[in-house]
């Protein structure tokens, strides 16, 4: 082999090395988790819930099954439903609404045909505090201002103020708690002491 061929060896021994480096993979390689995801209500890819993005949800009336449920922050009364193994066929569907957000710690009840509905105003398909059963009674832990504002006496400049409180001070631990309300007064609380929960 002369000197020229030895040269030109050398050469493609140098580009086929070059070319190798470039191709194969620089530095160490690192495993990447795979993330496990769920189809939510619509069919979206949604991560698994980490346990503070639970919500549990107790829900009964006209529905399969009757139960408490942990569903994923974010779901809607559809999801509960679902979960529940759907509407009995006595259920007034008319009364739900399926696209509300839960919170955690609510009760949803399914009406049956024939049960009254809600009044105007309150929360159709919602937890049994925000009034979607006739005469059952609003949490003060968790209810939203439009709920507080289905009880008597109490208008939106009360209601914000009972949702300050609660921000300021936490969870309400008795109903008694209500009085330390800037503006809610004995007569005001015993109006409505029979309609309210903690």
């Amino acid at each position: 082999m002369g000197v020229g061929a030895a040269i030109v060896l050398v050469i493609v021994a140098f580009g086929v090395a070059v070319l190798v480096g470039l191709l194969a993979p620089q530095g160490d390689t690192a495993d990447v988790p795979a993330v496990a995801v769920t189809a939510g209500a619509a069919g979206r890819a949604t991560p698994f819930p980490t346990p503070s993005a639970l919500l549990y949800v107790h829900v009964l009336g006209a529905v399969n099954r009757p139960g408490l449920y942990t569903l994923a922050g974010g779901s809607r009364v559809v999801d509960a439903i679902g979960a529940a193994g759907g509407m009995t066929a006595d259920a007034e569907q008319s009364g739900v609404n399926l696209a509300r957000l839960l919170s955690d710690g609510e009760q949803l009840v399914v009406p049956h045909v024939g049960d009254p509905l809600p009044a105007a105003g309150t929360v159709v398909g919602g937890s049994a505090s925000a009034g979607a059963v006739p005469g059952a009674k609003v949490n003060l832990n968790t209810a939203t201002e439009e709920q507080l504002e289905s009880l008597p006496r109490v208008g939106p400049a009360m209601a914000a103020k009972i949702l300050a409180w609660r921000t300021q001070n936490g969870r309400f631990t008795s109903v008694d708690d209500l009085m330390n309300v800037s503006g809610i007064g004995q007569k005001t609380f015993d109006g409505l002491k029979d309609m309210i929960t903690v």
